[in-house]
C-alpha cells in the first residue's frame, strides 16, 4: 500500500485548498526558503541562510556555504534527495537550481529558485 502525504496549502486553487505526494514536499521546501534562518520564533535552526550570502561575492566559500545549507534543509525530509546543486550570481541575486528526487514515487524534478537581493524575493519557475 502506497503512503499518500496530505497537507494544506492557501497558496493553490482556492476551492481546494490541499496539497498531497509531491507538490506538498515542494512547498514545504519552498517554505524553509522564504525564511531566514533563525527569524522563526521558538525555531532558531528553521530557515535558510541564503539570504544572508546575498551581498556576499559568489565565489567557492560562499558556493559551499549554501549548497551545504540546501543539501541540510533537504535532509530534513524524507520524502526527498538531492541529485544536485548549482549556484549562479545573477544582476540582483541568486539563482539556484536543484535537482531533486522524491523517494516515494521515484519522481525527478529540477527547482529553479531566483532569490532578488533588492526585493527581498525568492521566485520560482
Amino acid at each position: 500500500m502506497a503512503i499518500v502525504y496530505r497537507g494544506f496549502s492557501t497558496l493553490v486553487n482556492k476551492k481546494r485548498y490541499s496539497l498531497t505526494d509531491y507538490a506538498l514536499a515542494k512547498q514545504d521546501l519552498m517554505n524553509y526558503f522564504n525564511i531566514r534562518k533563525g527569524s522563526k520564533l521558538m525555531q532558531p535552526n528553521f530557515g535558510t541562510i541564503i539570504w544572508d550570502q546575498l551581498f556576499e561575492p559568489l565565489n567557492e566559500t560562499t558556493q559551499d556555504i549554501i549548497t551545504s545549507d540546501i543539501k541540510r534543509i533537504v535532509s530534513y525530509d524524507p520524502r526527498l534527495t538531492v541529485s544536485s546543486i548549482n549556484v549562479t550570481q545573477q544582476t540582483n541575486g541568486l539563482q539556484i537550481q536543484i535537482s531533486l528526487s522524491y523517494i516515494p514515487s521515484n519522481q525527478s524534478d529540477t527547482i529553479l529558485l531566483n532569490f532578488n537581493k533588492n526585493a527581498s524575493t525568492l521566485t520560482t519557475n
